[in-house]
């Protein structure tokens, strides 16, 4: 009775359509276990370099500097230093263009940065909707694997003349696997898109600060002629 009622047996037993469920949510939990995984530290890597480069920004070098250190052929690391970059870069271009107009000067470099900053939170929100989808989903796909096993165990018992408590439980456990199943693939991913959406909302906020920061800083290098002849500087802490 006990290796009956084994939830390895119990899934074996099952109906055909029950183990496809099973099979599908057991498959699309390890898919949400490797995004949990990879988004995880791929959110960490982003506070660290984030981090690193504001302690670069606020130690008093130059912006040009910074942008040369930024525009190295391996890229810049750090989403933050990406959209400094594009800021830097538009502002430059607009220098060489001879802009006079400050306003048009600040737009830019603020549009540049913004687009840049679209970009990161695009990166950093890439497969947040597949957790989402497999927290919502997966309780009903058990639920139906549930059903389907319930209808398919009182059919089964319907030939027979006596039915007793121990003709119904197999059928009956075997059913509820495939809910214990799905709950086992939505818990994990609900938890973990709450927390990601709150570690990216946390992030954001930060790059936003940056950026006005940063186009405060401009505002006050630029003179009233919008012409540079110094390199801009970050003041050295806030």
């Amino acid at each position: 009775m006990n290796q009956d009622m084994s939830i390895l047996s119990l899934v074996m037993q099952a109906s055909l359509v029950v183990q496809l469920v099973m099979a599908l949510l057991l498959g699309v939990s390890l898919v949400s276990w490797s995004v949990i995984f990879a988004k995880a530290i791929g959110l960490r890597k982003v506070r660290d370099d984030n981090a690193e480069f504001d302690r670069e920004f606020w130690s008093g070098r130059t912006l040009q500097e910074l942008y040369q250190d930024a525009s190295r052929t391996d890229g810049p690391p750090s989403p933050q230093e990406r959209i400094f970059a594009a800021g830097m870069r538009e502002f430059m271009k607009l220098r060489e263009r001879r802009v006079a107009d400050v306003g048009s000067l600040l737009d830019g470099a603020r549009r540049a940065m913004r687009a840049s900053y679209q970009r990161e939170l695009d990166v950093m929100e890439a497969r947040l909707d597949f957790l989402g989808s497999v927290g919502s989903v997966s309780p009903y796909v058990g639920l139906f694997g549930t059903v389907w096993g319930i209808m398919h165990a009182f059919t089964g018992l319907s030939n027979l003349q006596q039915v007793t408590l121990a003709t119904v439980a197999p059928g009956i456990a075997e059913a509820l696997v495939a809910t214990a199943i799905g709950l086992f693939a939505a818990i994990p991913a609900v938890l973990a898109y709450n927390r990601f959406v709150r570690d990216i909302d946390r992030i954001a906020s930060q790059l936003e600060s940056f950026m006005d920061e940063f186009s405060n800083i401009l505002a006050r290098n630029v003179p009233a002629a919008g012409a540079v002849t110094e390199p801009p500087r970050a003041m050295q802490g806030r």
